[in-house]
């Protein structure tokens, strides 16, 4: 399979963390023919407007970083807004792939679909062994469900077209840094650099800062996706996990944030708040033995998201 710099890519969600990304990395690689929509354009939990534009577009590549996303409070508040948004979103971007020739598409699952008490690194086999982290449940019930979806398309129609991919904690530029709905090293980047500007003499933050996480630029994410869009995946079992192999407390991350921006205050951990699931950390072996593996160092990657928020939100007046 050839990708062209003239072929036509459709990234679903192209103004969020991992589209963004994306629409960087196809941009710097001189692709010219990218389709984007606002979702004020498109409604992608609308099956027919989702089928109209497949069939007036005519995408052959396809990225699905569309979605309901969010952190442990909206995922607490809204789990029928999650389950019912992002299982509209993928079936019906899926079918209409499916009908209208896509040559190939990337969904993006989530690490929060393996179950809770996981042997860690955790690989694509232990996806449906267990129960998946309760205050997350709703997602991780509808990734699990496009992920089967594409699995199913592949099987029947006897052609790996449909690619699951699996990144753990994606952050970057283009993050969502609202403290109500975004994950967690987003928000303690805000908090951190408010607090740095605010002189505050300690920041509080939820849980016990004990459960480890992965962390994943979302440019090393574009890279993986611009690779598998393109190259051949005769010799690559689908779903494939994508992380960069290292994990950190959330203790750790928010003392490597605070250090970052110049925050020399006190760090108060409330355990009476969820920690979520106690680590999370994935095989990404069959990546890797494809020949891919992330490049991007947490600390280059954190500097880099932290120089953009700081830009960003003083343009905008919001830091």
């Amino acid at each position: 399979m050839t990708m062209h710099a003239e072929s036509p890519i459709y990234i679903a969600g192209h103004r969020g963390l991992i589209g963004s990304a994306l629409i960087r990395r196809l941009t710097a690689a001189d692709h010219r023919h990218l389709i984007t929509r606002d979702r004020s354009d498109l409604d992608l939990t609308d099956g027919r407007a989702t089928d109209a534009f497949f069939a007036t577009t005519r995408p052959e590549y396809v990225v699905l970083a569309a979605g309901r996303v969010g952190g442990i409070i909206e995922n607490q508040q809204f789990p029928a807004d999650f389950i019912t948004s992002n299982l509209a979103i993928q079936l019906n971007v899926v079918q209409a792939a499916r009908r209208h020739g896509v040559r190939r598409l990337i969904l993006l699952g989530s690490s929060c679909m393996y179950p809770r008490e996981c042997q860690q690194p955790m690989a694509e086999s232990a996806l449906l062994t267990g129960q998946p982290e309760p205050t997350s449940l709703a997602y991780a019930i509808a990734k699990l469900a496009g992920v089967q979806l594409c699995l199913a398309c592949n099987q029947q129609d006897g052609e790996q077209r449909f690619v699951p991919l699996i990144p753990n904690s994606a952050y970057g530029p283009h993050d969502n840094f609202d403290l109500g709905s975004g994950h967690v090293l987003a928000s303690l980047i805000r908090r951190f650099v408010e607090a740095a500007q605010q002189g505050a003499p300690s920041v509080t933050l939820w849980g016990s800062g004990r459960p480890r996480r992965e962390f994943v630029f979302a440019d090393d994410i574009a890279d993986a996706c611009v690779q598998l869009l393109s190259q051949d995946l005769s010799t690559l079992e689908l779903p494939v996990n994508l992380g960069s192999g290292i994990d950190y407390s959330i203790a750790q991350l928010a003392e490597k944030i605070a250090d970052l921006v110049g925050y020399a205050g006190q760090i108060i951990w409330d355990s009476g708040k969820p920690d979520g699931a106690p680590q999370k950390l994935l095989d990404s072996s069959r990546l890797r033995d494809w020949g891919w593996q992330a490049s991007t160092s947490l600390d280059q990657g954190l500097r880099e998201t932290i120089d953009w928020y700081r830009k960003t939100c003083a343009q905008e007046g919001q830091a």
